[in-house]
């Protein structure tokens, strides 16, 4: 999978691509019947795939503008770009969500960037898709100028869990709760985090259980607290069990979230390994404890509790 950010990297070489445009966060499985499409369209044309996401996000960038918090990231960038090339898109096209892009009619997004600079044959959208100023683009818009300038625009319906749309505000809700049967069933299969390992302080360590470290710069969709993981990196593909604590550790003081993983029976040095954290079971909430004794002994009960859950899922599989 090709990454070009930003319009000023785009080579006449783009120019002719089938396209779908979105936030893609978490590629749930409406995300992954949308993608599916596209990639059918990519086969028919023979033009290759091309996403277009947005950093920030349109709903980041107005929370900013407006001085109001964020709206929590199902995944971050790098997860994005991660589900994306799984996915078997050919070309992601990020665009810098900003003043200027902000101010684009629906119109001249169509004809400045779908049209005039990646010379597009096809657009598949979420039947519920907008765009442009005020949101003034809709698939409506889309299919009237695809008559006039010459490319094929259609619409997807919603994918439907147990009578439910499969939705990125659906898949909000669940892991704020956090649900994770629900989480399964909108995405098909566990939500995880993707991150680098960074040094931290090295508290785990002190207390009995080394964690890897990866930092969460957006605020995230998933509820704090402590959950029952697989750790997967590039030397263990099938994932090992582990326990992690997602938060921003209130016993410390601290405000930055980050995301804190034991990985059982493991010893070695992680520091830069790209890994992917999945959630099987959530344990409990994050709490602020009294003493650092008193956090050491939760430390042990959660690590106790994670593996009776992997003992016990084993057994019956």
């Amino acid at each position: 999978m090709e990454l070009i950010r930003g319009l000023h990297n785009l080579a006449p070489r783009h120019r002719g691509c089938v396209v779908s445009i979105g936030n893609f966060d978490g590629m749930h499985r409406g995300h992954q019947a949308l993608v599916e499409r596209l990639k059918r369209l990519s086969r028919q044309y023979a033009l290759p795939s091309t996403a277009i996401i947005f950093e920030p996000t349109p709903r980041e960038y107005f929370a900013r503008v407006s001085n109001t918090p964020p709206p929590p990231r199902v995944a971050g960038f790098r997860g994005k770009l991660r589900g994306l090339q799984h996915a078997g898109i050919d070309c992601v096209l990020v665009l810098r969500f900003d003043r200027a892009l902000s101010s684009l009619s629906g119109e001249a997004f169509i004809r400045q960037i779908l049209v005039e600079r990646l010379g597009a044959r096809a657009v598949v959208v979420g039947d519920d898709f907008r765009f442009g100023h005020r949101r003034s683009g809709d698939l409506a818009l889309l299919q009237q100028q695809g008559k006039v300038l010459g490319f094929e625009a259609e619409g997807l319906n919603g994918v439907l869990s147990e009578g439910e749309r499969c939705s990125s505000t659906a898949l909000r809700q669940a892991l704020a709760i956090p649900d994770l049967v629900q989480v399964e069933r909108i995405l098909g299969r566990k939500f995880s985090v993707l991150g680098r390992v960074r040094g931290g302080l090295k508290l785990g360590r002190k207390l009995g259980m080394p964690t890897a470290n990866l930092h969460i710069r957006h605020t995230h969709a998933l509820a704090h607290g402590v959950y029952a993981v697989r750790a997967r990196w590039r030397d263990q593909p099938q994932g090992l069990p582990a326990v992690a604590s997602l938060g921003v550790r209130p016993t410390l003081n601290m405000t930055a979230p980050v995301l804190e993983t034991h990985v059982f029976d493991f010893s070695g040095s992680l520091y830069g390994v790209e890994m992917e954290i999945e959630f099987c079971q959530f344990l409990r909430p994050q709490l602020k404890f009294d003493s650092m004794e008193a956090l050491a002994a939760q430390m042990q009960a959660d690590g106790d509790q994670a593996r009776n859950y992997f003992e016990q899922l084993q057994a019956t599989t």
